[in-house]
This record gives C-alpha cells, sequence and structure tokens, in this order.
C-alpha cells in the first residue's frame, strides 16, 4: 500500500498528460502529444496539485527515443555530410552569441549573480550545467528553473514557429500517417529492443556522449541503413515517448513558488525568443550558404534539450540524424567548454 501511495503523484501527472495531449489534439494544437503534457502538468505543478515526474520511466524510454530516432537515418545522410561541416563551423559562433544574449539577459536584467547567470545562460543541458554550476557556487534552484524553463519555452515558440510561419506540423496528426503496432514484425521487434539494450549499455561503456539515445540511436541507424528494418517505429510509441517527456518537462516546476516562476520563467522566455531569433538568422544564412532547409537548420540551432529536439524532428518529419547530432555536439561543446570560458573570464 506505501509503494502505491509512492506512484501515486507520478501516475496522476501521467494521467494529467494524456488528458493534456489529447485535449491539445482535439483543438488542433501545434505538436500536441509534447506540448499538452508539458502545458497541462505546469498548470499542475502551479495549481499546487500532487504531481511529480515520471522519472523511473526515464531509462526505459530515453532507449526507446534513441531507436526512434535512428529510424529516421537513411543512406542518402552519407551524401550530406559535406554540408554538416558547414553547420558545424557555423555551430561555435552561435552558440557563443545565443549564450553571450542570454548571459546579458540574466545578469543585467536579472540581477543574479555571475556565476548563477553565467550558467543559467549557458545553452547545455540541464543537469550538466546545474551540477557545474552548483560546484562553481551558483543558486541551483535558480539555474535549475532557468533551464527547465528554457527547454519548455523553446519547445513551445518552435512549435509555434513551425506551425504558423512554417506551416509545419505534427506528422502524426495525420491518419495518413499512422503507423499501427503490428505493421512491424516480431523480428523487427526483436531487433531494435536490441538496439535499445545494448546500444545504451555499450554507449555509456563507450563513454558517448548522451549515452542513452546515442547509443541505442547509432545502432537503430545501422539496422534501418543495412535494411535489417525498414518500417518506421509505430506511431503509439512516438506518442507514448512525447507525452513522457512532455509529462516529466512540465513537472520540474513543482515545489517553485508563483513570484519564481514567474520571474524566472518571464527571463528564460525574454533570453529564449533573442536566441531564437539570432537560430533563425543563423539557420537563413546557413540555408543561403549550404542549401540545408531553413526548417532543418532552425531545428538544429534551436537550444532546446537533445532528447526534445530530437522528437520535435521525427515528428515534424525533419531529418532526424542531422539534427540529432547537432544537439549532441552542441552539448558536448557546451560542456567541454563552459568551464574554461568561466575560469577565463572571472
Amino acid at each position: 500500500m506505501t509503494q502505491v501511495k509512492q506512484f501515486m503523484p507520478h501516475m496522476l501527472a501521467i494521467v494529467i498528460g494524456i488528458l493534456g495531449g489529447i485535449a491539445a489534439y482535439l483543438s488542433g494544437f501545434p505538436l500536441p502529444w509534447m506540448l499538452g503534457p508539458m502545458i497541462a502538468n505546469t498548470a499542475a505543478a502551479m495549481l499546487r496539485m500532487p504531481v511529480r515526474g515520471p522519472m523511473p520511466l526515464r531509462p526505459y524510454v530515453i532507449p526507446v527515443i534513441g531507436v526512434m530516432l535512428g529510424s529516421g537515418v537513411s543512406a542518402e545522410i552519407f551524401g550530406k555530410l559535406g554540408s554538416w561541416l558547414i553547420t558545424l563551423a557555423v555551430l561555435p559562433v552561435f552558440l557563443a552569441c545565443a549564450a553571450g544574449i542570454s548571459y546579458f539577459v540574466y545578469r543585467k536584467i536579472g540581477r543574479y549573480d555571475p556565476i548563477t547567470a553565467f550558467y543559467a545562460a549557458m545553452p547545455g543541458g540541464l543537469n550538466e550545467m546545474l551540477i557545474l554550476g552548483a560546484e562553481a557556487g551558483g543558486d541551483e534552484r535558480r539555474i535549475a528553473l532557468a533551464h527547465a524553463a528554457r527547454v519548455l519555452v523553446i519547445i513551445v515558440f518552435v512549435a509555434l514557429f513551425f506551425s504558423f510561419f512554417l506551416g509545419v506540423t505534427s506528422g502524426s496528426n495525420g491518419a495518413a500517417t499512422w503507423v499501427a503496432l503490428n505493421a512491424i514484425t516480431i523480428k523487427d521487434y526483436v531487433i531494435l529492443g536490441l538496439c535499445a539494450l545494448i546500444g545504451a549499455i555499450g554507449g555509456k561503456w563507450l563513454g558517448l556522449p548522451a549515452a542513452p539515445i546515442f547509443g541505442p540511436m547509432i545502432l537503430s541507424g545501422i539496422a534501418h541503413v543495412a535494411g535489417w528494418v525498414v518500417v518506421a517505429p509505430p506511431t503509439l510509441f512516438v506518442i507514448a515517448a512525447q507525452i513522457t517527456i512532455g509529462t516529466i518537462i512540465g513537472t520540474r516546476f513543482v515545489g517553485a513558488t508563483l513570484a519564481e516562476v514567474r520571474r524566472d520563467v518571464s527571463l528564460s522566455a525574454f533570453a529564449s525568443l533573442l536566441m531564437l531569433i539570432a537560430a533563425v538568422g543563423f539557420a537563413e544564412l546557413l540555408a543561403w550558404g549550404s542549401g540545408i532547409p531553413v526548417a532543418q537548420a532552425f531545428l538544429a540551432f534551436s537550444p532546446g534539450g537533445l532528447t526534445e529536439m530530437g522528437l520535435l524532428a521525427l515528428a515534424v518529419n525533419q531529418d532526424v540524424g542531422y539534427v540529432s547530432v547537432m544537439h549532441i555536439i552542441r552539448i558536448t561543446l557546451v560542456i567541454a567548454i563552459a568551464p574554461f570560458v568561466f575560469r577565463w573570464t572571472r
């Protein structure tokens, strides 16, 4: 009975996430299965409802998402590697601009102390920036709220940008793109299951960045390029993954006061909007110089979470391999360089 009580907040958050996703889907909201759970659980957290993020599911969901992202990899990807080099050359410049803009917002407008402002501004992973910021003596709660708000705000802005400016909506909205659970064989399930298990364990053993998602993605990509599996992942799995991730993001605001959320989310929204304006500019420049579609380049530069941006790419039928690899490199660069830049600027 005690264990059931412990899981009740997780179950409530998932139920709210599912209902939020259904409501967003029926109302025609862009990217409904991620935005709906995010917004619904953020509201639940603000209303002090007893919700808690389904973090026990995350170790199982993330490798599955990696396998899904790998399904977007094709043999054609190798012919595009040359154009990726231009993105890799531009990416560090964009990261410096995005971090500088965000730092200015947190330091000059938000009046954060220099350490907290620096690690709140870095467009890296939430957990990594929280650890580095805490070690440097920053305000952990503000850093955590800043990054949680950044991911939430950027996903909302990106979804709206794709829907209203680019005319691109989630591929899972239409029945024509629905892939049934029985569309892939038992053999396919076994192969993809092994990709998830071996990829997660092997990626961690090899020390790959973002191993739980990158390892399965690599193996799944190999399986799809080799032709061992040729069917896209069942749509129900893609929806379930989006609901889970959206629920986790929304429940990150549990325990925060309305004053904290109002202040920190407002700052993050402003900083994120400026970063996204820069991302649009860099995406236009990249599209002009390399021929990469603006929508694809914009997703690669949008500094959300790796998992979330990969799912966005999958949902709106963009090049998942390109977007995911660029975000892995972004997070790796920020984690590797941020401590040195911090010491140098100090």
